[in-house]
């Protein structure tokens, strides 16, 4: 299996997987191949991979512009990522976010967010409860990875794609 950027062959595999993976979770809103969409239509999938094993896309993550606070020069937020759901607890969402996180420090991002599952994402060096926050989530699940040292707090604006 290799991680790799998206090429245009691979949109339907994208949607298709995410919308497999999310299907089953009682969190989901059944968007999450929509919004990887509209990010590609919008200018703003800064960052999409594939994990491609023997031609077929199993897995899938995204990185796009956020604002904290109001402050919008090179900050991310990492999300949605899947992996096909036969393939899930294989490794696939960690191979995909530490390669994803490797290009953003490529990039000089200064920090990448995330909203999700405090245990699972700590092993990548996210905090919650830290002073961001995004509407209503708990705070534990509002995540932050400073990748140029210095903690941001307030409210993450995600991209427009992710509101319509």
């Amino acid at each position: 299996m290799i991680i790799r950027g998206e090429q245009p062959g691979d949109i339907a595999a994208i949607y298709a997987v995410t919308q497999a993976a999310f299907a089953p979770m009682p969190f989901s809103s059944g968007t999450e191949g929509p919004i990887i969409e509209r990010l590609r239509e919008d200018g703003d999938l800064t960052i999409s991979l594939v994990a491609d094993d023997a031609g077929e896309i199993v897995g899938h993550v995204a990185f796009s512009p956020v604002s904290i606070a109001g402050e919008v020069d090179r900050l991310y937020g990492l999300g949605p990522v899947c992996a096909e759901p036969s393939r899930k607890n294989s490794g696939i969402g960690t191979m995909l976010i530490k390669e994803g996180l490797s290009r953003l420090r490529a990039l000089d991002a200064k920090a990448c967010v995330l909203v999700g599952d405090p245990n699972y994402y700590a092993r990548f060096g996210f905090v919650g409860d830290s002073g961001l926050t995004h509407g209503s989530v708990p705070s534990p699940a509002v995540q932050g990875l400073w990748l140029d040292g210095r903690p941001r707090v307030g409210e993450i604006v995600y991209a427009p794609g992710f509101r319509r």
